[in-house]
This record gives C-alpha cells, sequence and structure tokens, in this order.
C-alpha cells in the first residue's frame, strides 16, 4: 500500500527523553566501529534518537519495516551532543514522492534538549519499496 500524500507537513509527537550516558555512548562507538573516549559523544550519535521517531512514525502509517530502505541521512548541529543530555525527537514529513510504485520520503527529526533547546536537526531520506 502506498504511503498517503496528505502526510506531507505532518508533525508526529515527540519521542520519550533519551539519556545520554557514557554507557550507551560507549555502546554505540562500539557498535559502529570507533572507539570510545571518555567524555567524547560521535557525531552520528543523534541518530539513536532520531531512529526512534522514525519508527514511532512508521508504525503509526503502517508502513511495511522490512520493504523500508534508509537512503541518505543529514546532521546540522546547534550544538554538539553532550553525556548527561536528556535528548527527544520530533519528526517532520518533508516531501513524498512516488516513483516506480515506491514511495520516496524526506523527513526531518528535530532532537532537542530538555530545556527545549535545539541540539541538532536530521533528514533523512527514507525509500518504501512497492509491493512485488
Amino acid at each position: 500500500m502506498p504511503i498517503d500524500a496528505t502526510l506531507v507537513g505532518r508533525k508526529f509527537p515527540p519521542t520519550a527523553p533519551y539519556e545520554v550516558t557514557q554507557v550507551k555512548v560507549r555502546e554505540f562507538a562500539e557498535a559502529i566501529g570507533a572507539t570510545p573516549a571518555d567524555g567524547v559523544v560521535p557525531p552520528t550519535f543523534p541518530i539513536v534518537v532520531a531512529f526512534a521517531a522514525m519508527n514511532d512514525f512508521l508504525a503509526e502509517v503502517e508502513a511495511d519495516l522490512f520493504r523500508i530502505v534508509h537512503g541518505e541521512q543529514r546532521f546540522a548541529y546547534e550544538r554538539p551532543v553532550r553525556i548527561g543530555d536528556v535528548l527527544s525527537a520530533t519528526l517532520v514529513v518533508d516531501s513524498l514522492r512516488q516513483i516506480g510504485g515506491n514511495d520516496i520520503l524526506g523527513t526531518t527529526s528535530l532532537i532537542t534538549a530538555a530545556d527545549g533547546s535545539v541540539v541538532c536537526r536530521t533528514k533523512s531520506t527514507l525509500i518504501h519499496r512497492a509491493e512485488a
């Protein structure tokens, strides 16, 4: 089933708060093959929070997860992520194109700290492949 084009412009609820701990940063660094360094948060770490927003979005629109291909990811920072930050992400659907039965979605997730200040924005391109 194609993604509904009326989703463009829709803002989804923020994710549950996520505390950035040294343990979580170390696990993330190891998972991406980086050497963990105390107090240093890898620049791609916000994907943890953005991915939670993406999963919430996909569940709400009942997209078939097995048909999703993550095409692109970008980060634009206002400030670095720090140990002790409590982050949440709010996803907005920016665009939707349909090509050959595939849905190409553009999303932005605004990553904010507990005080409401913006930490970074992530932009993603998702391809929801057509049914065979």
